[in-house]
């Protein structure tokens, strides 16, 4: 009996190998022709498929209830939403920002904006943080931080004598 836990026959073992391969060239197949916007810097959304494929690949690999027919489809399904949202979310607004948000100010022209950082459920450190790793000593060295839709932080560097301006694509930040 314990002999099953760590090792059930060569069958077994042949099976996860030609389905594993199999399995991993439809998925490669299928990312490629979908192309590189399925994989690319994630927001929550992509970050969603790309663990459903993960999830998908390692039951195919896994279970014996699922042939490999049944995962190509399951692969080609969650490639297909995604196309289809994306393809959706490059050509109405509405989709993009119910796919992946906007970006949102969090600190400009030396103020912190903390209804924007309680909302965003960002910390003054982690603005303070994204500050020293674009490079700056202090906060004050800093025009606008924003944070991205991908979760990542823009940092835009205060210049001398040149009048300021909100970054592209983000709202001005209301004053309170």
């Amino acid at each position: 009996m314990l002999e099953d836990v760590f090792f059930d026959g060569w069958e077994g073992l042949a099976r996860t190998l030609v389905i594993g391969v199999m399995a991993y060239v439809v998925m490669i197949t299928f990312l490629r022709i979908s192309g590189k916007r399925t994989l690319s810097k994630m927001n929550a959304f992509d970050l969603i498929v790309t663990v459903a494929l993960g999830s998908t690949l390692a039951t195919v690999l896994l279970s014996k209830d699922v042939a490999l027919a049944e995962g190509a489809l399951a692969f080609a399904v969650l490639i297909g939403l995604q196309f289809i949202v994306t393809w959706s979310s490059v050509r109405a607004r509405w989709v993009r920002k119910l796919v992946t948000g906007e970006p949102r100010m969090l600190y400009y022209r030396g103020e912190l904006l903390n209804d924007a950082l309680r909302t965003a459920r960002v910390t003054v450190d982690e603005v303070e943080a994204a500050v020293r790793s674009s490079g700056m000593a202090a906060l004050d060295d800093a025009e606008s931080v924003v944070l991205e839709t991908d979760g990542s932080f823009s940092v835009i560097k205060r210049q001398q004598g040149e009048s300021a301006s909100v970054p592209v694509g983000v709202q001005a930040p209301a004053r309170e």
